[in-house]
């Protein structure tokens, strides 16, 4: 029987606005895919580089474009935690061991925060045994070497265990490890629907969440 989960954040509880974001920064000057910058996030996802830094970085794209300008173009693309969500979550607790995993860095984190505010954000995090941030761990999805860090510090059980993210680079590299997983489609399914769906996939056969 499942008794551990370990979520996602971005597009799992929190609502993303992907096309918001690349609006804005195309406004600013920024125009098609980067793979320049994407490393940059990369590396600023795992604490490699400042916010300084990682700023500044675009600027060499958008050279008319304030740091102010930029940082809020980046926040564009966070959203809010619906209160279902949220209730849900908190329903969860107590009946799982709950964990939080997410590929994101020190801006977004701190805006949704600010955003979201003291009391949305401590009940949102005070429902997990711990929260992972990739800036922090200084590892990102789908790297393995994240969840056997998790399964080793938290003496985890993988076949308990169940993962839900939105990629499904993550959840393969989960699976991989024995993990139960499910690859969450945003704005065709919603993770409240968890008990509706009543299976998980692992290693391409099914299990129900109440198996042994």
């Amino acid at each position: 029987m499942i008794n551990t989960i370990i979520f996602d954040f971005g597009d799992v509880f929190l609502d993303l606005h992907k096309e918001r974001a690349i609006e804005n920064f195309n406004r600013l000057g920024l125009t098609g895919p980067n793979e320049e910058l994407q490393e940059l996030n990369r590396k600023f996802e795992v604490g490699a580089v400042t916010e300084e830094q990682f700023l500044e970085g675009f600027l060499k794209f958008m050279p008319n474009a304030s740091i102010d300008e930029i940082r809020d173009a980046w926040n564009s693309v966070i959203g809010e935690i619906p209160d279902h969500r949220l209730e849900f979550l908190q329903m969860l607790c107590g009946k799982y061991r709950l964990f939080l995993l997410t590929n994101t860095d020190s801006i977004h984190i701190a805006h949704f925060e600010n955003t979201a505010g003291y009391s949305i954000s401590r009940d949102f995090y005070k429902c997990f045994e711990k929260v992972y941030y990739s800036y922090e761990l200084g590892m990102r999805k789908p790297d393995p070497k994240v969840f056997e860090y998790l399964i080793r510090k938290h003496e985890l059980s993988p076949k308990r265990t169940l993962f839900i993210d939105d990629r499904a680079d993550n959840t393969e590299a989960a699976a991989s490890l024995g993990m139960n997983v499910w690859t969450l489609k945003p704005g065709i399914e919603d993770v409240v629907e968890l008990f509706d769906r009543k299976i998980i996939v692992q290693n391409d056969r099914t299990r129900y969440l109440q198996d042994d």
